[in-house]
C-alpha cells in the first residue's frame, strides 16, 4: 500500500493555513467537497490524510471505489469520475477555527468551480458547515432542494474521526444512498 513519511509534530503545526490543491476535473460524477484541510493534510499534501479520518474506507465501503485507496492516491479518484474540493481553503486543526466570513468566501469560490467543472453531483461533507455557508439553518443530511448551477447538491454526514454520531458502517451506508440515488454503480473490490 503506497504511504507516505508521517509529519513531525513541528511539519503539522507549520502546516497552518497551507492549501491542498483540488482535484477536479470537468464533468465528474461527484465532487465530494469537505469543510477545509487539517493540518495533517496539509502537511502531507494530500486530502483526508488524517489517520483518524474516516473517508476513504466509507468511500469504498459504500461502492465508490474497488479497493480501499491511501490518501496518497487521492489523485485517482479522477478515473472514477470523482473529485474532491474544501470550501476552505486554509488548512486548520479544527474545522470551527474557521470563521463564518472564511465560510461564506469559500461558498463563492465553489460556486465559481462547479460553474466552471459541472460535477453532476456536489457531496457537501458535514451539516453544520453546509447551513452555515448555504444558509440553511434547517438543512438536513440528505438530498437538497434546490441544486447548484445544474449540479445536483447533497449533504453527507463529516467522516472526521470526530463526528462520533457516525460510525464507518453508518457512514457508508448514507454514502451508498447517495451513490444509488444518483445511479452510480457499486464497483465490484479488485
Amino acid at each position: 500500500m503506497p504511504s507516505f513519511s508521517k509529519p513531525t509534530k513541528a511539519e503539522i503545526q507549520a502546516a497552518y493555513g497551507k492549501t491542498v490543491p483540488d482535484i477536479i476535473a470537468p464533468n465528474l460524477n461527484v465532487l465530494f467537497c469537505g469543510i477545509n484541510p487539517s493540518i495533517y493534510s496539509a502537511a502531507v499534501g494530500y486530502h483526508f490524510a488524517r489517520p483518524g479520518n474516516r473517508l476513504w474506507k466509507t468511500l469504498h465501503a459504500a461502492g465508490f471505489t474497488p479497493r480501499l485507496f491511501h490518501p496518497s492516491e487521492d489523485r485517482e479518484i479522477l478515473s472514477l469520475g470523482l473529485g474532491m474540493t474544501n470550501i476552505g481553503d486554509r488548512a486548520t486543526a479544527r474545522a470551527d477555527e474557521l470563521s463564518k466570513e472564511e465560510l461564506l468566501a469559500g461558498r463563492q469560490t465553489l460556486e465559481q468551480k462547479i460553474k466552471h467543472y459541472r460535477p453532476k453531483v456536489l457531496a457537501i461533507l458535514g451539516i453544520t458547515a453546509y447551513r452555515t455557508t448555504f444558509n440553511q439553518p434547517k438543512a438536513v443530511i440528505g438530498r437538497q432542494p434546490h441544486g447548484l448551477h445544474d449540479a445536483i447538491l447533497w449533504v453527507l454526514p463529516n467522516p472526521s474521526g470526530l463526528n462520533a454520531h457516525y460510525q464507518v458502517d453508518d457512514l457508508a451506508r448514507v454514502y451508498a444512498e447517495m451513490r444509488q440515488s444518483i445511479g452510480l454503480s457499486h464497483l465490484p473490490s479488485e
